[in-house]
Parts: C-alpha cells; structure tokens; sequence
C-alpha cells in the first residue's frame, strides 16, 4: 500500500525508478471497499516477454497482495503436474508471489517515484 498510496481513482497510475533502465508503472484498475487491482508493468525498450507484468490484488482487511495474472498467464494453479503443456513450474504461483515480495522490496528500498524524482530538483 506504501506504493500505491497516490492511487486514488481507478486509471491512476505512478511510476518507480529502481536503478538504471529499471522503470515500473503501477496502475489501479479495480477498487472495492476491501479489494483493489493493480497492475505492474516493466516500462523500457526490451522485448515484450522480457518485461515483468503482474495483476496484483490487494486485500485491505487482511493486508494481503496476491498475484493474479503473470507474463499474461492468468488464473495461476497452486500447483501444476510437471510437466505440463505450458511448462508451468510444479509452484508457479509460488514463485509469481515471491517474486512479487522480492520486487515490492526492491521498490520500498531503493524506488524514487516519478513524483518524488520531480521535488528533488525544485
């Protein structure tokens, strides 16, 4: 939620700079009483399946954030039998969410927003 505290209204969005070439835009698509949506998507030049892209929702009661949608997979299994015809790992969504607790980390870390970037050369 430290990272999303500026999205407001659903189309909201803020971008984090996390190093050189490394620019996230988190954006809010959904937002209910006690759920919201997010999306997390990987700005630059490289190829689209090089690009991180996560649906993340947020559940405000119990603070929780679970990946939805990965790399445009959705509706991600708990587990999968391996192998499988889209070589899912036997935890993808595991991994997704791990992945999405490491990411979170790096933001909270070392992220300057778009908006705090701007302040700091005023």
């Amino acid at each position: 939620m430290k990272l999303a505290r500026r999205l407001n209204d659903v189309g909201d969005s803020v971008s984090y700079q996390v190093g050189p070439g490394q620019r996230y835009r988190l954006r809010l698509d959904e937002d209910f009483p006690y759920t919201s949506t997010i999306t997390i998507e990987q700005l630059g030049f490289m190829p689209r399946y090089l690009k991180s892209l996560m649906m993340v929702r947020l559940y405000h009661d119990v603070r929780m954030a679970e990946v939805c949608a990965s790399q445009h997979f959705s509706r991600l299994a708990p587990r999968y039998p391996y192998p499988n015809d889209k070589m899912h790992l036997p935890d993808e969504k595991m991994q997704v969410n791990l992945f999405l607790t490491e990411w979170l980390m790096l933001c909270l870390k070392e992220g300057r927003s778009s908006s705090d970037f701007l302040a700091s050369l005023q």
